[in-house]
């Protein structure tokens, strides 16, 4: 696993020096739990990504589209000399997630505060039809300032929704600050178990944490609060604010790449 995050972070800070792109740290933090869903845990099969009884990810924090990219293109949904294209003028990837671009993104995402919606909304859908898939969400810890979050959150319990997984990319950075000095999300296990969700805290980059995590069984809606680094595997991006704005210039890129190594 650590092999596979390795290559999917190399992929994201190349992608984000090409393009100048922002949003890198937001990305690098999320990684290990996307490899987990796509290496061991969703039921999908890349060579045929319209499988009716698939399991849906979601990324609601579409800023952080490069991640899911290259975590699809490393899982073999497409090419990965499709992310040479990433957030440029005329290339192959927006900078926000576009369903309609790749094979592997389930919904078009970037207006924050939407995706825990949908995914109820799917989640209600397959429990209807019968195709006993899972649904799942990531949103930003940011995000969740979104009052349409809460709303989804209310409904979910009341609708049964076992077959839903909410994870939260708790990294305590969000675009203007420390996410708990601009809205203090404490204490945020025992809300969502006062909504009536399954609440489960772990390590985000601990891939058996993640793992056991998404793999547990419950009657109800699950979250996963992850609380992860904002800009994970490179050292100067680590719990670094202005890396939600940055790219990194080609000596940062090299030191990044040894790095990973």
């Amino acid at each position: 696993m650590k092999k596979i995050t390795n290559k999917i972070r190399k992929s994201i800070v190349t992608m984000h020096s090409k393009s100048y792109a922002s949003h890198s740290g937001s990305a690098l933090s999320i990684v290990d739990i996307l490899a987990v869903l796509y290496f061991k845990v969703l039921n999908i099969e890349p060579s045929n990504p319209l499988y009716i009884n698939r399991d849906k990810f979601i990324l609601s924090k579409g800023h952080g589209s490069s991640a899911l990219y290259s975590t699809l293109a490393h899982c073999g949904f497409f090419d990965l000399k499709v992310l040479d294209g990433y957030y440029l003028d005329g290339g192959t990837l927006p900078g926000h997630l576009d369903k309609e671009v790749v094979p592997g993104v389930e919904v078009s995402t970037g207006s924050l505060g939407h995706g825990l919606s949908i995914g109820v909304g799917m989640a209600i859908a397959s429990k209807f039809d019968q195709t006993n898939n899972k649904i799942v969400v990531l949103c930003g810890d940011g995000e969740i300032n979104e009052g349409s979050v809460w709303e989804a959150i209310m409904l979910a319990p009341q609708k049964k929704l076992d077959n839903l997984i909410l994870i939260i990319d708790y990294n305590k950075l969000q675009s203007y600050g420390r996410t708990n000095e601009i809205i203090n999300l404490e204490p945020l296990k025992e809300k969502f178990e006062s909504f009536n969700w399954n609440a489960i805290e772990i390590d985000g980059h601990n891939f058996k944490e993640i793992e056991d995590a998404l793999l547990q069984d419950t009657t109800k809606p699950k979250v996963i609060i992850a609380n992860t680094i904002k800009g994970k595997g490179v050292s100067y991006m680590e719990d670094q604010f202005i890396w939600h704005y940055k790219s990194p210039n080609e000596e940062q890129l090299l030191q990044a790449y040894k790095e990973l190594e």
